[in-house]
């Protein structure tokens, strides 16, 4: 490692999603449409989940904060993004770039977690239906919300502190949209080792906990709905946990492509491509998955509409 050329304190600059012009323009566009639904949409769901007083629930109250959590990371990146498709200067501040990371990694991990805990959440209300209510008590679910923000935060913390006390010289520009791990390690003069060994070992342990999680709620959901007499109930059942499992599928999924997958195999134009997905795609897709195939938000949106209405 050349230490004597070692900057402890760059000024990194993001190539962004493209560097042809002519695509720039396009991307903005489609793009800045796609933030401004992600906006909307989560938003949206917050502030409805918050007015209706039937959606007063564990099972709302938590989805009130994966909206939250999409919002989050989106704006960590996509306003950053936007503006690096349009300016001439795309460069970011060491310290703008540790803190872009920073809230990245918190609210990845905090959707990992929740997506696990609203599953334990349909488990204790299908299979234990007359203790729900006390198993899942307010100060029961504020405790869970805690503890969920906890790993989120002190995973950043790691994260962000091993990465960002690496010694970089040399070429400071980053082949990516926003500051991510997998980039920036790629430009430290650094040995990475340990960053990488604690990435594999943190994220891995956060990874295969909450997908466990959910498949054994889900294991014993199946289970317990299985038990019910009436082909009536066990659709009702399993219909309330469909939109969960589809956006487990489709978030843990793009997760274990863009993370675990081997390094001989890996691609910059690729991550690009499957970050975009995660940061600003889930973002649109989680709310209209739980609007779209969910009674209670439907319900919840026309009363609502009638009594803007009435006034």
């Amino acid at each position: 490692m050349d230490t004597g050329n070692c900057s402890s304190l760059p000024e990194f600059l993001l190539l962004g999603i493209t560097t042809n012009p002519d695509m720039k323009l396009v991307l903005f566009t489609v793009l800045l449409v796609v933030y401004l639904i992600i906006l909307l949409t989560n938003v949206g769901m917050i502030v409805l989940i918050r007015m209706d007083q039937q959606l007063h629930t564990p099972m709302y109250f938590f989805l009130s904060h994966l909206s939250f959590s999409d919002l989050c990371y989106s704006t960590a990146v996509g306003p950053k993004m936007l503006e690096g498709l349009l300016a001439q200067n795309t460069s970011i501040p060491f310290v703008g770039c540790a803190l872009q990371f920073f809230f990245v990694c918190i609210f990845i991990d905090v959707e990992c977690v929740l997506l696990a805990v609203m599953a334990f959440d349909r488990y204790k209300a299908i299979s234990h239906p007359l203790l729900y209510s006390v198993d899942m008590s307010s100060r029961v679910c504020y405790q869970l919300l805690t503890g969920v923000y906890l790993v989120g935060m002190t995973d950043a913390w790691i994260h962000t502190t091993l990465t960002f006390r690496l010694c970089f010289c040399g070429s400071l520009e980053i082949d990516h949209f926003f500051c991510d791990i997998p980039p920036i390690l790629l430009l430290s003069c650094s040995d990475t080792q340990v960053n990488e060994l604690v990435i594999f070992t943190i994220f891995g342990f956060i990874e295969l906990s909450t997908i466990s999680g959910v498949l054994i709620s889900y294991c014993y959901i199946i289970l317990s709905v299985l038990k019910i007499n009436s082909a009536v109930g066990r659709f009702k059942a399993f219909s309330t946990c469909t939109s969960h499992l589809t956006a487990v599928a489709i978030f843990q999924g793009t997760l274990l492509f863009t993370y675990f997958q081997p390094s001989s195999s890996y691609s910059l134009d690729q991550d690009k491509m499957t970050s975009l997905f995660y940061t600003l795609v889930i973002p649109v897709l989680n709310p209209l998955i739980y609007s779209l195939r969910n009674k209670d938000v439907k319900e919840a949106l026309r009363r609502l509409v009638n009594k803007r209405k009435s006034l």
